[in-house]
């Protein structure tokens, strides 16, 4: 029997980690999903593998045709069932989408495609949509599904893999840096927080800097917006203690 695990990262290094040690460790990438909130565009100043040739192009633009390949794949992958990612393994698939509710996302996987087909269904049917509607399609309860999409929303990064019931445990140590809605929806009603609203304003970059404080990932301002910047000997100290198995940071 096949469940779905999720895990809310605050820290973007932290969750490509996780994506890297799952694939290490024999999780088929089409078995796992990443939805990253990208206000800070955080991704457009980091180098991933795959992209387009030479460094050009848009993130997700796998051929060097100037177009984000993922977006144009979301869609198609959601009205077909198809899945999303590039050769070379899940990150090869990062691209650029809009989903109701969150702002400037960054993914790649079944989750995003998903997500796409659950915003177009609730346009045509009233169903619930967008990452929300997705979360619950792959198993997730109501509050699960909240607690995930607002997560994002706050600056966060969804981490989700599909598993047979004899992997679980495998797949659930290999994203033990992540936290579970149980967790973080403890917290987030300490706020008074309820539910996750899609028809709320996306958080500033402001806002999201000031949540991740909060859970002390120190990973709150964009190299993106630092031209001609790299990231520097502290930055690759926090990337290496942000490994699986390293000290957790939140």
């Amino acid at each position: 029997m096949s469940r779905t695990i999720t895990r809310l990262f605050d820290s973007h290094t932290q969750a490509i980690a996780a994506v890297e040690a799952l694939e290490q460790g024999g999780i088929d990438k089409d078995r796992i999903s990443l939805v990253s909130n990208n206000a800070d565009n955080w991704h457009d100043g980091h180098k991933h593998p795959g992209g387009s040739p030479a460094g050009r192009g848009p993130l997700g633009d796998a051929n060097g045709d100037g177009e984000n390949d993922v977006a144009d794949g979301a869609g198609k992958g959601a009205m077909s069932g198809g899945m999303l990612g590039g050769a070379g393994g899940l990150l090869a698939g990062l691209g650029m989408l809009a989903i109701p509710g969150l702002g400037p996302v960054v993914a790649a996987g079944w989750l995003a495609s998903t997500a796409v087909g659950a915003a177009i269904g609730a346009a045509v049917g009233g169903a619930t949509g967008g990452l929300l509607g997705a979360l619950k399609e792959a198993g997730h309860t109501d509050e699960e599904a909240n607690v995930y999409a607002e997560g994002v929303r706050r600056g966060g990064t969804l981490v989700s893999v599909k598993v047979e019931d004899g992997d679980a445990a495998r797949v659930e140590q290999l994203l033990n840096s992540g936290v579970d809605a149980t967790a973080r929806g403890a917290a987030y009603r300490e706020q008074g927080w309820n539910r996750f609203d899609e028809s709320a304003a996306p958080y500033s970059v402001d806002d999201i800097g000031r949540e991740r404080a909060r859970y002390h990932t120190g990973e709150n301002r964009s190299f993106g917006g630092m031209e001609g910047s790299e990231p520097g000997d502290a930055d690759r100290t926090r990337e290496l203690g942000d490994r699986p198995g390293a000290p957790r940071t939140f």
